[in-house]
């Protein structure tokens, strides 16, 4: 018979850490790449800039947004309630950005994305720096069985 001692397992969180381990983008490259370049691509996201000294991108941004400049460029993902910088999600990184932020996942187009970008779906109330939340993300970003 195995020695089991349920109580312990979930004391330590083993369950959840195991059912929510770091979403698949963080792990393949291909993919993150893939997800990262459809929304650079579609219009009704358009991640970027690219080059974070492209005023162009924050003038076009601004624009569509029927704001100023200056308020789009306040409007990063290091502050969208989408950006996940939780400790789990941090270990789930590859590492860290030589210079100009870091990054953290965007559970709204499920790719890792840098704290200075941002996009046409920005959304007000982040950065995601729990644990509790980012399993709360995850949980309603997983597919249903």
């Amino acid at each position: 018979m195995i020695d089991f001692d349920l109580k312990k397992y979930l004391e330590n969180n083993r369950l959840l850490k195991e059912e929510m381990s770091c979403p698949l983008p963080t792990q393949d490259l291909e993919l993150n790449t893939r997800n990262r370049n459809s929304a650079i691509k579609a219009d009704y996201i358009k991640y970027g800039p690219l080059n974070l000294k492209d005023d162009q991108y924050w003038k076009d941004l601004a624009d569509h947004w029927n704001t100023t400049e200056e308020v789009a460029r306040e409007s990063k993902c290091k502050n969208c309630a989408a950006f996940d910088i939780s400790k789990r999600m941090l270990e789930c990184m590859p590492g860290e950005v030589q210079e100009d932020g870091y990054l953290g996942y965007c559970w709204m187009h499920s790719f890792k994305c840098h704290s200075e970008r941002t996009c046409y779906t920005w959304a007000a109330g982040g950065p995601i720096d729990s644990d509790k939340v980012s399993h709360d993300w995850q949980e309603r970003n997983s597919p249903e069985e």
